[in-house]
């Protein structure tokens, strides 16, 4: 099945959506519910926070042009803290309590590998727009699983074959002590090995970690010249600006597998010069990113981060799951799904039958301050192949 962006020329004109809505579904039509159990406080917030404005932004539009399969849809949200079993425990009340047969949200991976198991039983289906773990769609897969973001592995796999082709030699990393952290540096230090070059060693720092000086000292003592960072929130924005306040950035390259503009905002010059994969930015090319960066510039007066525009995706990509199901029982919904292609505003999306792993192309960014723009911004510089940066069907490493 083929999709569209979501927006039209009469979007573009000023059907926005701060325009006064219309439904045509009739009131008393039931609306369809999605359950968003996400971590909105702690180290995960700021990414949770983002999640559900990109699931509310989808919801609004969808809503003003007369909701979907001409019924509204409502959203359940609910905060985590980004603990698993509160998770688990939230899921179950968005699907029992208040009959969310679909979910959004578990903001880290950790929360998400607690919640897929009891899918099954609640006859539920699960679209991720975050969890980069590449377990769910691996060694833990369950059919009522899908992911329309970039997986860990794959955000890794872009920055690899970018360093092929850099003068690095020497590598150290520096993730979040869990799911996501260890899966992605475990990836990138695999592909490090296979490409002849040297990884020196890797440290994990505990979730709220506040100060990184002793890490940050073994970094610039390794006799690394680049430092693959895999962190998210305020400890990766805590990393960042030790590391300018210890002038590791004269020594080492720093990379990292995301960059977000939460990050640079909250460190400003201090992200300059990073170079990292990007999930999403709204400097990516094309017109229906250019559409959908003005629509959601109109309605909050900035531009969309990283995480709001992975969980429009990921609504896209439910969405024409839904149109071509002709509605969200499970049974029908996941069989649709599986077939699903759509243009994202990151370009064409496959969602891929034999894992659910949304097959998409990967990106490289650095950090740069260009002109008319206050802050620094994410400039795109290189692209790669969607068969390049995806692994084979249920793996989470590359033969090659």
């Amino acid at each position: 099945m083929t999709g569209t962006s979501g927006f039209s020329r009469r979007t573009l004109l000023g059907a926005t959506l701060a325009s006064p809505v219309v439904l045509r579904h009739a009131l008393g039509d039931e609306p369809i519910k999605i359950g968003m159990p996400c971590a909105l406080t702690g180290p995960g917030g700021e990414v949770g926070e983002q999640m559900r404005r990109g699931a509310e932004f989808w919801i609004k539009f969808v809503n003003a042009k007369g909701g979907l399969l001409g019924r509204p849809i409502k959203l359940y949200a609910q905060d985590t803290g980004g603990d698993p079993a509160t998770a688990v425990r939230k899921a179950q009340d968005v699907v029992e309590r208040d009959g969310c047969r679909l979910l959004f949200g578990m903001t880290l991976s950790s929360e998400a590998l607690a919640v897929v198991p009891k899918l099954a039983e609640w006859n539920a289906i699960f679209m991720s727009s975050d969890n980069g773990d590449g377990r769910l769609t691996g060694e833990s897969f369950v059919p009522n699983f899908f992911r329309a973001n970039t997986s860990g592995p794959m955000g890794t796999r872009a920055v690899a074959l970018y360093l092929r082709q850099a003068d690095f030699k020497n590598f150290y990393a520096i993730g979040m002590d869990y799911a996501w952290g260890r899966n992605s540096i475990g990836v990138f230090k695999d592909e490090v090995k296979k490409s002849g070059k040297n990884f020196i060693a890797d440290v994990y720092s505990p979730i709220g970690t506040k100060d990184f000086s002793t890490y940050i000292t073994k970094i610039r003592q390794s006799g690394a010249d680049a430092c693959y960072i895999v962190m998210q929130g305020d400890d990766n924005n805590a990393f960042l600006s030790q590391a300018r306040q210890y002038r590791l950035g004269d020594k080492v390259q720093l990379l990292t597998e995301i960059v977000d503009l939460n990050s640079i905002h909250a460190v400003g010059d201090a992200a300059i010069g990073l170079i990292g994969g990007s999930r999403y930015t709204f400097t990516f090319p094309g017109e229906a990113n250019a559409q959908f960066v003005a629509a959601w510039k109109k309605e909050y007066g900035n531009v969309p981060d990283v995480f709001e525009g992975e969980q429009w995706q990921a609504c896209q990509v439910l969405q024409a799951g839904i149109e071509k199901a002709g509605g969200i029982d499970a049974d029908k919904l996941r069989p649709a799904l599986e077939t699903v292609e759509i243009d994202s505003i990151k370009g064409r999306v496959t969602m891929r039958a034999c894992d659910h792993q949304g097959v998409q192309k990967g990106f490289m960014v650095k950090v740069v301050q260009k002109e008319g723009f206050k802050e620094p911004i994410p400039d795109l510089i290189a692209t790669f192949p969607a068969d390049q940066v995806t692994p084979a069907c249920r793996q989470m490493t590359y033969d090659s």
